[in-house]
């Protein structure tokens, strides 16, 4: 399968800081890419650096198979941009902000603006700064997937928005998403609104992509097991697939990727009274990984080869 958007040891430094680290990316046609990490993970840095807003200083990437810093004009008429906190022109209105982008734009689905406008019911005399946030980002989002593009970059969304809003703002982008063909990466905070939209996910930490597979897959790789003793719990050996072991009282909780013989074997020489696993959902899923120990965090990544899985 092709792919949409292709980096290959994409590098940024602000400083002596290296903010995104060596990032080879494939992401292909079709796939809602849900790019997950922490404040100050590199997620935002690497969107810009895809649209050629910011230069790497190291490393290539490419949208739509050209090169992110000569993308053409007809490419960018694929492609919608949505910025984190939804930058628009509030001294328009709605109707001047949906004429004045329309210029921009060989293609343009005038009935699909007005069906989300209609939807959100966003009357277009109105002022955007009388608008509120919410509204904002409502209209924000009718302007992006108005030139029909088949790439859709979205950096944190719905960040600031009310649950109603949101879970509004959700429902209209998953209906778009249904459109056939069309690729979404989107970065957000929110995890149960990755959970419901993205196929596949990446996690950066400290700017490395550590983490680059299914959305169920890692859900069902990362597990917590607590073990019970009867006094103050033992050291859990460092291992391969272990996140981390924290003592809380007489348990012992463990994040472990994948538990196998080996972590099984470690366990019963630690002799617990009981021990008890745990399912996660895709946010704790990623808290307790992403919240573990830097330099022992497994990684998860690529394309599955020869019908192996993708989690180390």
């Amino acid at each position: 399968m092709s792919n949409a958007i292709v980096t290959e040891r994409l590098t940024k430094y602000y400083g002596r800081q290296r903010v995104v680290d060596d990032l080879s990316l494939r992401v292909p046609y079709g796939t809602v890419y849900g790019l997950l990490g922490r404040n100050g993970a590199g997620k935002s840095t690497t969107i810009k650096m895809l649209l050629g807003l910011v230069h790497p200083d190291r490393g290539r990437s490419e949208l739509l198979s050209e090169d992110s810093a000569a993308l053409s004009p007809a490419v960018r008429a694929r492609i919608a941009y949505l910025a984190e906190g939804h930058p628009l022109y509030r001294w328009m209105t709605v109707g001047q902000a949906v004429r004045f982008s329309r210029s921009f734009y060989p293609r343009w689905n005038g009935p699909l603006v007005e069906q989300i406008l209609d939807h959100f019911e966003l009357p277009l005399r109105k002022k955007l700064r009388h608008l509120s946030r919410g509204q904002r980002a409502q209209v924000a989002l009718a302007l992006a997937v108005a030139p029909d593009p088949d790439l859709l970059i979205l950096d944190d969304p719905t960040i600031g928005l009310d649950t109603v809003v949101r879970r509004d703002f959700l429902e209209s982008m998953i209906q778009i998403i249904q459109r056939r063909g069309r690729t979404i990466l989107f970065s957000s905070h929110i995890l149960s609104d990755v959970e419901r939209v993205a196929d596949r996910i990446g996690v950066l930490v400290d700017g490395v992509l550590r983490v680059d597979c299914p959305t169920d897959e890692f859900k069902q790789a990362v597990k917590k097991i607590v073990l019970q003793f009867d006094g103050a719990p033992p050291d859990f050996p460092a291992c391969t697939g272990l996140v981390a072991a924290r003592p809380v009282g007489k348990r012992l909780e463990l994040i472990v990727v994948r538990p196998g013989d080996h972590h099984w074997e470690q366990i019963e020489r630690l002799t617990p009274r009981s021990h008890e696993v745990i399912d996660l959902n895709l946010e704790d899923a990623f808290i307790e990984y992403t919240r573990g120990p830097r330099r022992a965090l497994p990684v998860f990544g690529g394309e599955p080869e020869h019908g192996q899985s993708v989690v180390d």
